[in-house]
């Protein structure tokens, strides 16, 4: 990472080349969306594309800038309000079901605030006692924010007349091989989880862990991705006709729903 000092070990060199890459991807990412498109907020349980781009950089500025790096100016005091997510004991925040309304500021002010705070990050992570751990959450922290993205804007044009595509140049990968076929597990006794305090274990989230032993039945799962063409078939095989094939609460909603295919599936 550039401004990374000749002192810094290995492992630090690595975490500058993760936090530049996990910020550059999320780039890639609402690059085919338009300002219009990165407003919208389509329900109360997403949030618009600018405001995933304003939340993870608040993160940085707010948990490793602002206590750790010397001398650093927060960009906009009124952010933290507005970007705060659910984290209590850092103040008030916007509602959620009302993120959508923030117009102001701009798209560009939020990219303007993100180039700040990434040449801010380049000048901790160049010093020997930039918080690792907390770097790494927030890495980790703007990666799920990648899937929620895509998770929001697939929602926000599934409710568009027109059905926009995210991305019409995207083309599904062809498959060089057959699909793996199903893979047998045998039953009994697993660990599952992750064992946090072990070292060399590296990240998990809190909801990850403790490690802890449970007892499995016998199963089978496929080896490979379900395709689209093959859940078509599911479908036309009567999949949802077929009790026999559903647990009992799935079961129960496909009836009380009326469910014929996956949400934003359509037919023609």
């Amino acid at each position: 990472m550039s401004g990374a000092t000749s002192a810094q070990s290995p492992a630090w060199d690595s975490l500058g080349t993760r936090y530049s890459a996990a910020r550059a991807r999320t780039l890639a990412l609402v690059a085919p969306l338009s300002p219009e498109d990165q407003q919208v907020q389509s329900m109360p349980d997403t949030s618009p594309t600018k405001w995933h781009l304003a939340h993870t950089t608040w993160f940085f500025e707010t948990f490793l800038l602002v206590p750790h790096l010397a001398g650093y100016a927060v960009f906009d005091q009124a952010f933290g309000y507005l970007f705060n997510s659910y984290y209590e004991a850092v103040g008030p925040r916007q509602l959620r079901a009302e993120r959508g309304l923030i117009s102001r500021p701009t798209l560009d002010q939020i990219m303007a605030w993100r180039a700040h705070v990434d040449g801010a990050m380049a000048r901790l992570l160049a010093q020997d006692h930039a918080p690792e751990a907390l770097v790494t959450l927030g890495v980790n922290h703007e990666e799920q924010h990648q899937e929620l993205i895509l998770m929001d804007i697939l929602h926000a044009f599934s409710r568009n007349a027109i059905r926009p595509a995210y991305d019409e140049r995207w083309r599904a990968p062809v498959r060089d091989t057959p699909p793996t076929p199903w893979v047998q597990t045998p039953g009994g006794l697993y660990e599952i989880g992750a064992a946090a305090s072990a070292p060399g274990d590296g990240f998990c989230f809190d909801n990850e862990g403790p490690r802890h032993r449970v007892w499995l039945e016998p199963f089978e799962m496929a080896g490979a991705l379900v395709s689209n063409g093959e859940y078509a078939a599911f479908i036309a095989d009567g999949g949802y006709q077929r009790p026999e094939i559903w647990l009992s609460d799935g079961w129960a909603t496909v009836q009380a729903e009326g469910w014929l295919a996956p949400l934003y599936w359509r037919e023609h």
